[in-house]
């Protein structure tokens, strides 16, 4: 399924070449985004993939968007100026973008993680002021948490028992695989993050069966190989001025590993 068509980019040119987010489109070529079901917009750091799905989740209005406390005012013109075109069903029924449209970057998973921790932290010193005041055994202790805090334990169950069982890694893609449902837009910014090899494919292979069978769009931001190898998607190489579209073996980041490896292919 394809919600989000076409996004064009402000053509706007301002004074000043150091405001952002003008600064960092100012020397690109600007032609329309055409999306796929699953879109790969690509780059090294500092190419604008990040801020450019910023822009767009901005634009049509995604959970998860940023704002600055500074310089807003300049973003908010900028998204302004920006147009964007949703899609057709296969009646020629014309699609809105969904309301649970979701921007989803790697600092917001790592958060997640990091949160589950710090509430495993909280249970394990409730329990041990349980057992210090009341001078009960553990077991009764946690009988008391459990009853006392019902919801916060049901809501974390299941992740809690990925971090206990498993790597950050491993919880990362349960967080990830949580919070997709059908029929949905998704913005997502750099997901490999923190995930092995494994899982990344695995992830784009996720990603994959949602956009085919259960009306996803995905636009994802990386510069991962196993996710570009992966991805049934069309790329968009922000690396180049006209942001054009490229292959994933044509791209500079996968031709690096490809000399790497074959550089010491005797080793293996």
């Amino acid at each position: 399924m394809v919600y989000l068509s076409t996004f064009v980019v402000s053509e706007k040119r301002i004074k000043n070449p150091n405001i952002y987010p003008y600064n960092v489109f100012r020397t690109k070529e600007i032609y329309p985004l055409v999306f796929a079901p699953i879109t790969i917009i690509y780059g090294n750091n500092g190419s604008g993939k990040s801020t450019l799905l910023n822009i767009i989740a901005q634009k049509i209005n995604a959970r998860g968007c940023e704002t600055y406390a500074y310089g807003q005012g300049y973003i908010d013109k900028f998204v302004r100026e920006c147009i964007f075109d949703t899609g057709e069903d296969d009646f020629g029924n014309v699609l809105h973008i969904p309301k649970d449209s979701l921007y989803m970057k790697s600092e917001d998973i790592l958060f997640e993680i990091k949160k589950i921790q710090q509430e495993d932290a909280l249970e394990r010193g409730y329990v041990y002021e349980l057992m210090m005041q009341k001078g009960i055994d553990r077991q009764s202790a946690e009988k008391s948490f459990d009853s006392h805090e019902n919801s916060f334990w049901s809501k974390k169950d299941i992740l809690q028992f990925a971090q206990e069982k498993y790597s950050n890694g491993e919880t990362a893609m349960q967080i990830l695989i949580d919070a997709f449902v059908p029929d949905n837009l998704y913005l997502l910014d750099e997901p490999e993050v923190s995930l092995s090899p494994q899982n990344q494919v695995k992830l784009a292979e996720e990603i994959n069966k949602l956009a085919r069978f259960l009306g996803c769009q995905f636009i994802v931001a990386t510069h991962s190989p196993f996710m570009l190898g992966t991805l049934q998607a069309k790329i968009y190489n922000l690396d180049s001025e006209c942001m054009e579209e490229a292959k994933w073996y044509e791209l500079e980041n996968i031709r690096f590993f490809y000399e790497f490896f074959e550089k010491n292919r005797s080793l293996f």
